[in-house]
């Protein structure tokens, strides 16, 4: 699936922001945030739809409402966490389970070291999170162990990628729909995006 790279002004407005180094760790969190919210509203465009009366003030009406199907966010530990709580906002009845991965620094493969997802996670309309997409490794393994677990319907959000990573999420799923808020230029030697905002991850928890 061809990735969808988001243009909206408000989105670019705060990636700016991020990008800024002197963005303190309060800020930067509130901005990881409220850009995860933004997105999550195209994310969720395909959710279908039911109609239902309801009484107004004034008379019957009808309308509608979501149609039942289950969400599940699962962000990728550590950064991911930092896109929950806009995600939530948007839909606060959705499950959430957690991935834990950190990139071997002399294989820079992906280690798996933590795993809990919602019993029923195979009947649930699945949406990973980590803020950067860099090699895709942590990406990639993350879906893996999703399908393991028995999901099928699956996409992936992040807030700003490189190349690279799409490239490898996108030959390893061709099946996940991926959202971006901004597709950078390339990955450095030390496999850092560039431009960037640094370590996403550090900058969300004020650690070094």
């Amino acid at each position: 699936m061809t990735p969808m790279i988001f243009d909206h002004p408000l989105i670019q407005h705060k990636i700016s922001l991020l990008r800024n180094k002197n963005t303190g760790s309060k800020e930067f969190r509130e901005l990881v945030g409220e850009v995860s919210m933004l997105m999550c509203y195209e994310a969720t465009r395909d959710l279908p739809l039911k109609e239902v009366e309801v009484e107004t003030p004034i008379a019957m009406a009808k309308t509608k409402v979501i149609a039942g199907r289950k969400l599940a966010f699962v962000p990728i530990l550590r950064a991911g966490i930092g896109m929950l709580e806009g995600v939530l906002s948007m839909v606060p009845a959705a499950k959430v389970g957690h991935i834990g991965l950190y990139r071997d620094h002399e294989t820079l493969e992906p280690v798996r070291y933590y795993c809990k997802l919602p019993s029923d996670i195979n009947e649930r309309e699945v949406i990973v999170l980590d803020p950067m997409l860099a090699t895709g490794g942590s990406a990639v393994e993350a879906i893996k162990m999703l399908k393991e677990a028995g999901a099928t319907n699956i996409k992936f959000m992040c807030i700003i990628a490189a190349p690279e990573g799409l490239n490898a999420l996108m030959d390893a799923h061709p099946d996940v729909q991926i959202y971006c808020a901004a597709k950078d230029d390339k990955l450095n030697e030390d496999k850092y995006i560039v431009p960037g905002l640094g370590d996403c991850g550090d900058r969300i928890f004020g650690t070094k």
